[in-house]
């Protein structure tokens, strides 16, 4: 399975997955025109995009949905968030439950699972492919629990957020309100949050691990990275030779 993160952070979040001539998108959080000029870059026509996989309807992850539109793509969210999602024709929009499990171009095994973010049902995803891979992504959510553990294991790429240093955050000059729920259970993972979440997940077979949705101001690529590894030396898994890495 290929991945291409295509945009990613506050400003924006799409990742799109190839497997088997078959390509989805995951959220489409950046305008139309950037998502048609990026999936170009990385060897993608816009008119081979399968589905769309919406995460919840926060603009930075849905602000490209015109682009279903242009090219008759089917949506995929929660019934939940469309209650947020204005701008999806109507032939175009497919609602799904967590936990939900649907085949896809006969190619992708896609299920979802219930995320903690303070949308109005956020959901993260896996997806299978027949070549025996499965992708996790786990993007907005203020805590990982047991249930989403439990749908994430045995995948050999994740996709999380690694999206913030509490520290960074407590001595930041954004608002108190913000501050509070940037942490809260409702709010993003941070560092730890993240190392402890993939402490539980990787076994060493040579999982992908791809840290994204960082924050530009509380956080580091850097810190996010080493609090990873950290956790993950103290299984006794090694950079490089277990698992790899990428900081997006």
């Amino acid at each position: 399975m290929k991945v291409n993160i295509l945009a990613s952070g506050s400003g924006g979040n799409c990742i799109a997955l190839q497997s088997g001539g078959t390509t989805i998108l995951v959220d489409v959080g950046i305008a139309k025109t950037k998502i048609e000029k990026r999936l170009l870059d990385v060897g993608i026509r816009p008119t081979e995009i399968k589905a769309i996989l919406v995460t919840h309807a926060h603009s930075d992850h849905v602000k490209g949905l015109p682009l279903a539109n242009k090219y008759k793509i089917p949506v995929f969210a929660s019934d939940g968030e469309w209650k947020s999602i204005k701008n999806v024709d109507s032939e175009n929009q497919r609602t799904i439950r967590a936990y939900e499990d649907f085949v896809l171009e006969k190619e992708f095994h896609i299920s979802s699972f219930k995320t903690h973010h303070d949308a109005h049902d956020p959901l993260g995803f896996t997806v299978s492919d027949y070549q025996g891979n499965k992708c996790s992504i786990c993007l907005d959510t203020g805590k990982v629990d047991d249930e989403m553990l439990e749908a994430m294991e045995f995948s050999n790429i994740y996709i999380i957020e690694a999206n913030h240093e509490p520290n960074m955050v407590e001595v930041s000059d954004y608002p108190n309100s913000v501050k509070a729920r940037i942490v809260s259970h409702i709010g993003h993972l941070s560092n730890e949050q993240t190392a402890e979440a993939l402490g539980r997940l990787v076994n060493g077979t040579k999982e992908r691990i791809y840290l994204t949705h960082l924050s530009s101001r509380n956080n580091m690529p850097a810190l996010a990275e080493m609090t990873v590894k950290r956790a993950l030396l103290r299984k006794g898994l090694k950079f490089d030779k277990d698992y790899t890495i990428e900081v997006v």
